[in-house]
């Protein structure tokens, strides 16, 4: 297949970010130029057979990112046959803090997906060669979901742990499935979530949580203390949003006592951007709606559908702005190259778990949100887009250019 590699949170150029048309060919694939979506042709679109450079220079706070394809009009299957991993940043400051290191950290990709009884993945394509027609059965448009959840690849795995403090660097990679997570003793108890991180790195101080949301493409670095659980106890990670099997996600088995040295500051970090509204130099409005695409069922970004050739949004390097941005269903909204902090929601103050530098902010329906941010790093062509992948995929994807 084409394929294209995009490392999501990454201050990366733009010939490296992965954008949807520049595409990696297999051996075989005709030369031509890429189209867009149902044909549309992309004049900028850069693409080479077989392999590809790409430069990710890092230098960004550290934090938890992933990388995944984004091949336009098929991330969503691609994602779904296993295109995504983890990419941990680190620094010396972040080293310092702490916090539960070595095999008490532990980074998990959370995933919903669908088998057959062979064992095969099943994923509802109208095409499922991937190669000419895009695009997923009606019953899924608004976005697939599977009946198992996979964490690191297995189904409801069960990880021993000692009686101690472990940080829980969690990614939703899902497609569309929405968590809401919880860690539940046997004996019925709800362990605090200890947040430490947001989607772009440290938050200024730690927030505690007893359920937390995670929309797709979105990470939290939480702190678990199973100290309080006694040897040979059970910890399950439950998600709130999920029914019969899906409902659980992984547990933790408490297997020994141990000796504990980590620590979670009350100060956790203070190089965070501190962006104000008064510093913006223009604030947008941007509706995330389902709408129709070239005679079909799509999802529109300002009512319009993806078009690699239009540009939606210019801002000058190192301008800051605010986006009000606004929902009819669920959309976690992300934004490439630039992280933001949430202002505001439906009005109101942000959600607790809104802390912290993000790159991705989940809508819920009928929401609106305020997020404010610098462009800076590099000039040229991002994407904004909401990160259901069937969506993206059916048209929720705008370009931001950065002059």
């Amino acid at each position: 297949m084409p394929t294209v590699v995009h490392l999501h949170g990454g201050r990366t150029p733009p010939d490296s970010d992965g954008y949807p048309t520049d595409l990696v060919l297999p051996e075989g694939r005709p030369p031509s130029a890429p189209q867009g979506p149902h044909g549309m042709h992309d004049p900028r679109a850069v693409v080479t057979r077989l392999t590809r450079d790409y430069t990710f220079p890092m230098e960004q706070r550290a934090a938890l990112l992933w990388y995944h394809d984004h091949r336009m009009d098929f991330t969503a299957p691609a994602i779904w046959r296993g295109l995504a991993g983890l990419h941990i940043v680190r620094d010396e400051a972040e080293d310092s803090l702490g916090l539960p290191a070595g095999p008490r950290e532990l980074p998990l990709m959370i995933a919903d997906r669908a088998f057959g009884a062979d064992g095969g993945l099943r994923y509802p394509s109208l095409d499922p060669s991937l190669r000419e027609r895009p695009g997923v059965h009606d019953a899924y448009l608004a976005g697939v979901l599977g009946d198992v959840i996979l964490v690191n690849g297995a189904p409801w795995p069960v990880h021993e742990v000692d009686a101690a403090r472990y940080r829980l660097r969690l990614l939703n990679a899902s497609n569309a499935r929405h968590y809401e997570l919880e860690a539940v003793t046997d004996d019925g108890r709800r362990l605090d979530l200890v947040q430490v991180g947001a989607d772009q790195g440290l938050l200024a101080a730690p927030v505690a949580h007893r359920t937390l949301p995670i929309a797709p493409a979105e990470r939290y670095d939480v702190v678990v203390d199973f100290a309080g659980v006694p040897v040979g106890g059970r910890v399950r990670v439950r998600n709130r949003l999920g029914s019969g099997r899906t409902r659980d996600v992984l547990a933790f088995r408490v297997a020994r006592a141990a000796a504990d040295h980590s620590r979670v500051p009350r100060v956790l970090s203070a190089d965070a951007p501190a962006w104000r509204r008064s510093d913006a130099v223009r604030v947008r409005d941007l509706s995330f709606r389902a709408g129709r695409m070239r005679g079909g069922h799509g999802w529109l970004i300002g009512g319009l559908p993806f078009d690699p050739a239009r540009t939606d949004v210019t801002v000058g390097l190192g301008d800051v702005e605010v986006w009000r941005l606004i929902a009819d269903v669920h959309h976690p909204v992300h934004l490439h190259l630039a992280g933001f902090r949430v202002l505001s929601r439906g009005g109101g103050p942000p959600l607790p778990h809104d802390a912290g530098l993000k790159d991705t902010v989940s809508l819920r329906p009928g929401e609106s949100a305020e997020i404010v941010t610098r462009f800076d790093g590099y000039r040229g062509r991002y994407l904004f887009h909401c990160h259901n992948a069937e969506h993206e995929d059916m048209g929720m994807m705008a370009n931001l250019e950065i002059h």
